[in-house]
């Protein structure tokens, strides 16, 4: 448990609950994920730190992985409290596991808000070069969706 400045900031190792981890993704005006796959994404986590202000969560971010592969996932910071160094102390976390946890020829990704790549070159991330772009699928009810 760590105490940040005047504000009585403090951070702990745990994951968000799934209210939490809701009202963190409306605040940063990312899109609902469903309640049944949120708790099992953050149940299924390596490591997840949560950031507490007053008894509520503001912020919050999580390591997943299989061993070879790890991403950086869910960086996310109430907007009233953005740049003021919650962020770092929460990658400074993420990272810290990372070290103590990861091989040396392991992967580490993450995908970054627009405008936030900066701020993950600190931590040694560089961006995909135009010639080894990635690709993502979002995958949305395919129940209701007919394939031809």
């Amino acid at each position: 448990m760590e105490r940040e400045g005047k504000m009585n900031i403090t951070l702990i190792e745990r994951s968000p609950t799934v209210e939490e981890y809701q009202r963190l993704c409306k605040a940063v005006g990312w899109d609902r994920v469903n309640d049944i796959a949120a708790e099992a994404g953050l149940h299924n986590s390596l490591y997840s730190v949560c950031v507490i202000y007053r008894d509520e969560v503001i912020g919050c971010g999580r390591v997943i992985g299989d061993g070879i592969y790890f991403y950086i996932q869910d960086i996310m910071v109430l907007p009233g409290f953005q740049r003021k160094g919650i962020g770092k102390r929460i990658m400074d976390a993420l990272m810290n596991y990372l070290r103590s946890h990861v091989c040396s020829s392991a992967f580490i990704g993450l995908m970054a808000a627009k405008g936030a790549s900066k701020f993950y070159k600190k931590y040694g991330f560089v961006e995909r070069p135009q010639d080894r772009p990635g690709m993502f699928q979002r995958w949305e009810n395919r129940r209701q969706s007919k394939s031809k």
